[in-house]
């Protein structure tokens, strides 16, 4: 068994609302020199595949759902 890790993040140049949102959340709560703050997703899935089998089905996983190619880009890591 293998666990994936695959990362989920905003293209450069691509507007990050929740992001934005929440560098201006942490400023009203006192937080003091925030200059960026970003969203990322993660998600960490197991599986009963040799790695370089579970590194294909992530990659494939990202193109047919988990990642918006035209606005995003994503990474795999297998544990």
């Amino acid at each position: 068994m293998v666990i994936a890790e695959i990362r989920i993040e905003l293209k450069q140049g691509v507007a990050d609302p929740e992001g934005q949102n929440t560098r201006k959340a942490l400023e009203m709560l006192g937080f003091k020199g925030i200059k960026n703050v970003r969203s990322i997703k993660l998600f960490e899935i197991e599986l009963e595949l040799e790695a370089s089998e579970a590194r294909t089905a992530c990659e494939d996983m990202c193109r047919k759902l988990l990642a918006n190619p035209v606005i995003q880009k994503y990474s795999v890591k297998i544990k």
